[in-house]
């Protein structure tokens, strides 16, 4: 396993946040900070990138009940092979359930990104098989927390990675 570079500052704050202590509390309150950060430079930064050296985007999905837009920043892993694709890891901190987010996108698989400030259409899928080995393994060398999260959950649940493309019409 190769991890992908960070500093001290952001290696240890990776620890902390994939610490069930630190999970907990980060899945409370992260985004509020991260959607601030976003707000004020622009969608081009988020906490999470300053403190922990994680890439993030900020996602708007439509509501699967609600029909409502939807946004929250989240780490994405970027596809090697195809530069405009990049894939979201449904681990929600590692906790019992799926994120509300991964509902909303198997229910209306069109979504928005904006990465470092530029917005993009997107088209989701589920990835299965070596596709979602590939990227599994990305997420790893990227955050040292999928695998803490992977190890809490209990009960059969699984991680599911979601695959969005540019949206072509």
């Amino acid at each position: 396993m190769t991890r992908k570079k960070v500093g001290p500052v952001q290696s240890i704050m990776q620890s902390i946040a994939a610490s069930k202590p630190g999970s907990w509390f980060f899945a409370r309150t992260l985004h509020h900070f991260d959607r601030f950060f976003l707000w004020i430079s622009g969608g081009r930064i988020t906490m999470s990138t300053i403190l922990a050296g994680l890439p993030e985007l900020n996602l708007t999905t439509t509501g699967a009940k609600s029909g409502l837009a939807r946004s929250i920043p989240l780490i994405y892993i970027r596809d090697e092979t195809n530069p405009g694709t990049f894939a979201l890891i449904a681990s929600n901190w590692g906790q019992k359930r799926y994120p509300s987010w991964y509902f909303n996108l198997k229910a209306n698989p069109q979504a928005t990104a904006v990465i470092a400030g530029k917005s993009g259409e997107y088209v989701a899928r589920e990835a299965s098989g070596d596709e979602y080995e590939r990227f599994w393994q990305q997420a790893v060398d990227t955050y040292a927390g999928y695998p803490n999260y992977k190890e809490r959950i209990h009960g059969g649940r699984s991680i599911p990675i979601m695959v969005l493309s540019p949206k072509t019409d």
